[in-house]
């Protein structure tokens, strides 16, 4: 079988089924809320287009027990704890979401399926949005890096050129500085820095090049040096710079959900969907997690918020199941405890009981 006519089967066999919890995006935050909802007994879908931020880099950094792990190699695992507990895996990229009038949720996948949900965690992470500089996309996550946490120790003792796009520049480069001593600063675009300023960098042995950088020196798939308008090559071994980060938020915005400017030391860095810190949005049963939400966590960060996210979940439709109870020992014959059989019906035949 094709892998398009195995899509094409898995969308047929969902048919619009229902959820306690459709999780859209499968990344550690995604995967990590799964797990905790699974193992709490709650029927859970993960959508994915398995096409991770991190994908480019060597290995995931500063995540407890699993340092130095391939990107690909943490998810597959993830996905494997995940359905182990119940939790099913559907391929594909969530289109749009829309509410029901029961409450719920319909998402829609780019194959034309569609699934519904009580609830719904978008862990739909965000997009790098790189500086205009030529052969400086191709060469992300390998040797052009944003994060001293992520890849810090890998460039070690190495030239260090940091491409200064805006007025964290400078933080940046003394920030980039605990790592090696030969770090140079690339003015490019940046705002002109303060006299205090050169005067933190002098004193840090950074070294400050005017001009405006035009494209990178590779040599053997190597990256060798930045080249300036001015015909100059400046050697380095590592391109440092700041990325807007841009949310992908899209699939949100049939909800009323739309970015807000992400800020870091003041300056807005790029857009996130707004939550409070267990992930909860301004729209009653939607959770967001992870990078869509919080632009600066790193891998393990996102994990934990989707553990968070997917605790918050559990015990919101707790507190449901609980409200709905009481209303069927108060009003046997009611609609709501006909309801609540149905439910509990489907839910013990959901997990085999």
């Amino acid at each position: 079988m094709t892998e398009r006519a195995e899509r094409v089967e898995g969308a047929a066999a969902r048919g619009g089924r229902r959820y306690e919890v459709v999780v859209v995006g499968g990344g550690a935050a995604g995967l990590s809320g799964a797990l905790t909802l699974a193992r709490a007994r709650r029927s859970v879908l993960v959508i994915d287009s398995g096409s991770p931020r991190n994908a480019p880099a060597e290995g995931v950094h500063t995540y407890l027990g699993r340092e130095g792990l391939p990107p690909a190699e943490l998810l597959a695992t993830g996905r494997r704890e995940v359905t182990g507990y119940g939790g099913e895996i559907a391929e594909g990229t969530a289109v749009t979401a829309e509410r029901l009038a029961d409450g719920g949720f319909r998402v829609v996948l780019d194959d034309g399926s569609s699934v519904v949900a009580d609830r719904l965690l978008v862990t739909t992470g965000l997009v790098d949005e790189l500086p205009d500089v030529p052969g400086l996309a191709e060469r992300w996550g390998r040797e052009v890096l944003h994060c001293p946490y992520c890849h810090g120790w890998e460039v070690r003792d190495q030239a260090i050129g940091i491409l200064a796009v805006g007025p964290l520049a400078v933080h940046q480069a003394l920030m980039w500085r605990q790592w090696s001593r030969e770090v140079t600063l690339f003015q490019h675009t940046a705002p002109a820095f303060t006299a205090e300023e050169y005067e933190q960098l002098a004193a840090r042995d950074v070294t400050v090049v005017d001009g405006k950088v035009t494209g990178l020196e590779v040599t053997g798939d190597r990256l060798t040096g930045m080249t300036l308008a001015d015909g100059r090559t400046v050697p380095c071994r590592a391109v440092v710079t700041t990325a807007r980060l841009a949310a992908r938020g899209g699939v949100l915005a049939g909800l009323g959900l739309e970015p807000v400017d992400a800020e870091m030391a003041g300056q807005v860095v790029g857009s996130r969907i707004d939550a409070d810190p267990f992930g909860a949005t301004r729209v009653p049963g939607v959770w967001v997690a992870g990078n869509v939400t919080s632009p600066v966590d790193t891998v393990i960060a996102a994990a934990a918020a989707g553990v968070r996210a997917g605790a918050a979940i559990n015990a919101d439709l707790t507190a449901e199941a609980t409200r709905r109870a009481v209303a069927a020992r108060r009003d046997p014959f009611s609609a709501e405890a006909e309801r609540e059989v149905a439910e509990r019906v489907l839910g013990d035949r959901r997990h085999g009981l």
